[in-house]
C-alpha cells in the first residue's frame, strides 16, 4: 500500500463511512445505531457517505470487525469513493494498522473524532492547551504502532479530520521531545489551573454558585441565556460550548446566584480529555447545586442522564445536590409527554429555554436550595440599622413590626444563608432573644450558607489511580 493516507486528506467536505460495531453490555440507540456518531463525524466536517453495522459477541483481534466485514467495508469505500472510516468504538493501534492496509484509507476511532472535534473548537488559550495535551496523550502511543504508514500527528493548518491540534508533530520525533513538550504544557496549564482553582474559592466564599451540566446540546447555553445577561454561544451542533461562561442570574427578592455553563458531556468522552480539562470543570466540581439538563425530546434521554451522572461521579462532582431540568418540553407532548417524563422523575423542572414555559418554577426551586431551609423567627435590632432593616424587608416576608425604645422586632421566616449575610453586615441584632451567631447554630446545626465543603482531588488522580 502507498505510504500516507492520513497527511493527504482534507478536513472540509471529507466522504466517510461510518462503522458501528454492537457489542454485548455496550449502549445502543434502538432506533438509529449511527444517530449519535453521524452527528459526531458532521460536526467534524465530514460527508457521511455510507454506514456499516456489525454485531458480534467480542471484537476481532486484529481488525476489531470480522474478515468478511472488512471486505465489506473495503468494498463500500471503493463504492463511495470514501477517503475516511470513522468507528464507533476505541480501536487498538495495531487494529488501526491493519484495518489502514486492508482498507487503504485512514482509520479514525470514536475516541480520535471526539478529540478532533474539540482541537477545531477549542477558542481560548486554557482550552487549546488541555485540547494539545490531550490529543498527544491519546495519540502518541498509538502512532509508535503506526509509524510505518503514517507521516504526521497533525498540522497548523487542518489536514484531515483526528489530525489537527497539537501543531507540527513529525512521527519520526524523538519520544523525549513529545515528553518535554507534555511537560511544557503540563507546567504552563497547572498554572492556569492553580490562577482557576483561587478564583473559583474566592466566588464560592462570596456567592451560591450554580452549575449548568448535561448531555451535549441538550440546550444548556441557550437556558443559560435564557436565565442571565446572556453572551454564551447557542448553536445547534454538538460541543458548542469548550469553555465556562460564568454569569449572575437573578432569583427574586433581592437573592442571586452565580451561574456557569460548561463543556457537555457525550457517551465514551475520552478520559485523557476529561482530564485535561480540569480547569474548565472546576467551576462544576466546585458548584453549591448542579442543574442536569435534559432534552426532553431526544429518544436516547434517559441514556444521556446516565452518562452525565456518571461522568459527575467520576470527576468528583458528587458531593453536591442535583436537580434535574427537563429541557425542550414545548417539543413533546403537552400531555402524554410531559406526564412520563414526571413519572421518570418527580423532582425533575420542566422547562422550554426557547419559550420560557417553566422558568418561574425553575427559579423557584433554586432559590429554595439558596436559602436552604427557613425558619421563624423574631429579629430585635437597631432602629438605626438601617441596613439591617432594610434587607429583612425587602428580602424577607415580614409579617410583623413593632417599635420600641429605639428597637424594631420583627417577626419573619429567613434561610441560613441570608442569617449569614445579615451577619456579614456588622450589624448587632438578635434572633429569638439570643445573639445572631449563637441562634444560628442552634436553628441550623448541621449545615452551612455554601453547602457541604468541595473535596478537591487532583483531576489526574481521579483518572490515574
Amino acid at each position: 500500500m502507498s505510504q500516507p493516507m492520513r497527511e493527504q486528506l482534507k478536513v472540509v467536505s471529507e466522504r466517510s463511512v461510518l462503522v458501528h460495531v454492537s457489542l454485548p453490555g455496550r449502549y445502543e440507540d434502538p432506533r438509529d445505531a449511527f444517530r449519535e456518531l453521524r452527528a459526531l463525524a458532521e460536526t467534524a466536517g465530514a460527508q457521511v457517505a455510507g454506514e456499516l453495522q456489525q454485531r458480534r459477541r467480542k471484537p476481532s483481534g486484529t481488525t476489531f470487525i470480522g474478515k468478511g466485514k472488512v471486505n465489506e467495508l473495503k468494498a463500500l469505500v471503493e463504492m463511495t469513493k470514501a477517503t475516511l472510516v470513522i468507528f464507533d468504538n476505541d480501536l487498538a493501534p495495531g487494529q488501526i494498522r491493519n484495518l489502514e492496509r486492508a482498507v487503504e484509507v485512514k482509520i479514525i476511532d470514536r475516541s480520535e473524532l471526539i478529540l478532533d472535534i474539540f482541537a477545531n473548537r477549542a477558542t481560548t488559550h486554557a482550552a487549546k492547551l488541555q485540547v494539545e495535551i490531550a490529543q498527544l496523550e491519546y495519540t502518541f502511543p498509538r502512532l509508535r504502532a503506526m509509524w510505518d504508514h503514517l507521516g504526521q500527528v497533525t498540522g497548523g493548518a487542518p489536514v484531515g479530520i483526528g489530525t489537527r491540534g497539537p501543531g507540527e508533530q513529525q512521527l519520526e520525533i524523538d519520544r523525549r521531545l513529545v515528553k518535554r513538550r507534555l511537560g511544557q504544557l503540563r507546567t504552563e496549564l497547572e498554572r492556569i489551573q492553580q490562577r482557576k482553582a483561587r478564583e473559583v474559592d474566592a466566588r464560592n466564599e462570596e456567592h451560591f454558585t450554580v452549575g449548568l451540566v448535561g448531555y451535549t446540546n441538550a440546550g444548556k447555553s441557550t437556558l443559560f441565556n435564557r436565565l442571565t445577561a446572556g453572551g454564551a454561544f447557542a448553536h445547534d451542533k454538538l460541543f458548542a460550548t469548550l469553555s465556562t461562561r460564568i454569569e449572575r442570574w437573578d432569583l427574586g427578592g433581592g437573592n442571586a446566584c452565580m451561574l456557569s455553563d460548561t463543556v457537555g458531556f457525550v457517551r465514551d468522552l475520552p478520559h485523557h480529555l476529561v482530564a485535561s480539562f480540569r480547569s474548565t470543570l472546576e467551576e462544576t466540581i466546585d458548584a453549591r447545586l448542579l442543574l442536569v439538563v435534559v432534552d426532553a425530546a431526544d429518544e436516547a434521554a434517559e441514556m444521556q442522564i446516565d452518562t452525565v451522572l456518571e461522568t459527575l461521579d467520576g470527576i468528583g462532582a458528587d458531593h453536591q445536590p442535583r436537580l434535574i431540568v427537563v429541557n425542550k418540553i414545548d417539543q413533546v407532548d403537552r400531555l402524554d409527554g410531559q406526564i412520563a417524563w414526571l413519572n421518570r422523575h418527580p423532582d425533575a423542572v420542566l422547562v422550554s429555554a426557547v419559550s420560557g414555559e417553566g422558568i418561574d418554577e425553575l427559579v423557584d426551586r433554586v432559590r429554595e436550595h439558596f436559602l436552604g431551609p427557613v425558619r421563624s423567627v423574631e429579629i430585635v435590632a437597631s432602629a438605626s440599622d438601617t441596613r439591617t432593616v432594610s434587607f429583612l424587608e425587602q428580602r424577607t416576608p415580614v409579617t410583623e413590626r413593632s417599635w420600641d425604645n429605639g428597637a424594631v422586632a420583627m417577626r419573619t421566616a429567613l434561610g441560613r444563608r441570608q442569617l449569614d449575610q445579615l451577619l456579614s453586615f456588622g450589624g448587632r441584632f438578635t434572633v429569638n432573644g439570643i445573639p445572631a451567631a449563637e441562634a444560628m447554630r442552634a436553628l441550623w446545626p448541621d449545615e452551612s450558607p455554601a453547602g457541604p465543603p468541595a473535596r478537591r482531588v487532583p483531576m489526574h488522580d481521579r483518572f490515574h489511580g
